[in-house]
């Protein structure tokens, strides 16, 4: 799962994404409207935890112009307002959520979670390829009733090949998906990881690399 977080406040922004890439989701930051608008328009994200209240371009239009540009994102928007005249405007908007601060961290994970689960967005409960299953709501992985512990990063990546059913996929997606906005496009943490991820897995192999294309689900 990849997430925006728009949050003027330094401290709160790297604190809520921190909070959020150990829960294994790759995550990037912006300070202000214009920017989240611009990393709106760079990227793929899932989920965009919006602050209302920031600079430079408001967070209510950011929110507009997320919805009339057609993007595929949820929006939980942040604010430190908590009557009901404000959370409604803010559904008004265009918002899927709405969490007043100060708010309880465990509470934004499960939310975000929620969000990116969504119709529209969602993925069965359970993938399952032959006697390989991922449970995504559990965070587990199984190999023929064998538990297989995974890291964050290991279990993004075999979601999204098992949610591809057996298309090939890049390793330039993975990286996007996976990795946030700091990942060197030329870095191996791709192959590394994929690497690790076969291992723990075990035999028979059914990650397939596919010759300049990517890698599969066999």
């Amino acid at each position: 799962m990849r997430v925006l977080v728009v949050e003027d406040h330094p401290r709160l922004a790297i604190a809520v994404a921190t909070g959020l890439r150990r829960a294994g989701m790759a995550v990037d930051v912006a300070f202000d409207g214009h920017d989240a608008l611009a990393h709106a328009e760079g990227a793929d994200y899932d989920v965009v935890v919006l602050d209302r209240d920031i600079p430079g371009v408001h967070g209510d239009q950011v929110c507009r112009s997320l919805v009339a540009d057609g993007c595929d994102a949820r929006v939980l928007m942040l604010t430190a307002a908590g009557a009901i005249r404000d959370r409604v405007e803010g559904l008004g908007l265009g918002a899927d959520d709405y969490l007043s601060k100060p708010f309880e961290f465990a509470e934004l994970v499960a939310r975000v979670q929620a969000l990116a689960r969504r119709p529209g967005r969602s993925v069965p409960p359970v993938l399952v390829r032959g006697d390989l299953m991922l449970d995504v709501a559990r965070h587990e992985v199984t190999r023929g009733g064998r538990d297989v512990a995974l890291n964050p990063k290991e279990f993004a990546v075999l979601e999204i090949l098992l949610r591809a059913q057996g298309s090939v996929v890049s390793s330039e997606q993975l990286l996007d998906k996976v990795w946030d906005e700091a990942a060197d496009p030329f870095t191996q943490a791709v192959k590394t990881t994929m690497s690790r991820l076969r291992a723990k897995i075990g035999a028979p192999p059914v990650i397939e690399t596919v010759a300049k294309s990517g890698y599969r689900i066999a």
